[in-house]
């Protein structure tokens, strides 16, 4: 089993040295190169949710739950993230911004997608937008080199892609919208 406790002490230690980006980033693949223990620590996935294991200044750790084929508009963080998966799938497609728009507006300019012991680092600047292309639930450890909830970041509108500021709570009722229809789905339809 992965000591959460350990996690984050060396989370926490690699933010404040050096080359904190990567660090973190080798300190989370290395945590899913053994999905089974983190699934032992947190448990096995049920429903879609961001759970918070830890929140400072510096540095956030989230679990995050995404719901089978679910979807989370384009937006930025305003500060480097490492996804690491656990179980299932995630892909990520990257967007840049349209030269001398003034809505903000973007475009598609890459893509990745991140399986079970796949670490990826964003950078500072990226905008992404995630999705669960699967048809269960996907776990993943998210480390943000700030606090994630606390600085005000932008989402771009899903049908014209028009910057706007971030709601989390709009962000949040999509996890629960996930959890209404994955409730619905009949329990031998649940894993894929």
């Amino acid at each position: 089993m992965i000591d959460l406790d350990l996690f984050k002490t060396d989370c926490c230690t690699a933010v404040a040295g050096a080359g904190a980006q990567q660090a973190v980033r080798e300190i989370v693949a290395r945590a899913v190169e053994a999905p089974g223990a983190i699934l032992k620590a947190l448990g096995e996935p049920r429903r879609s949710e961001v759970q918070t294991l830890h929140r400072s200044a510096d540095l956030t750790i989230l679990n995050v739950i995404w719901g089978p084929r679910m979807t989370v508009m384009p937006h930025n963080h305003e500060m480097w993230a490492v996804i690491g998966i656990y179980t299932g799938r995630e892909d990520n497609i990257l967007w840049r911004r349209l030269p001398g728009e003034a809505d903000g507006r973007i475009e598609a300019a890459g893509a990745k997608a991140l399986s079970e012991r796949d670490a990826f680092l964003l950078g500072r600047d990226i905008i992404h937008s995630v999705t669960n292309p699967i048809g269960r639930l996907t776990g993943a450890i998210h480390v943000y080199g700030g606090d994630f909830f606390g600085v005000p970041r932008s989402e771009w509108d899903a049908e014209r892609l028009v910057e706007q500021p971030y709601d989390v709570q709009k962000t949040l009722q999509l996890f629960e919208e996930s959890n209404r229809v994955y409730a619905a789905r009949p329990l031998g339809e649940r894993r894929e």
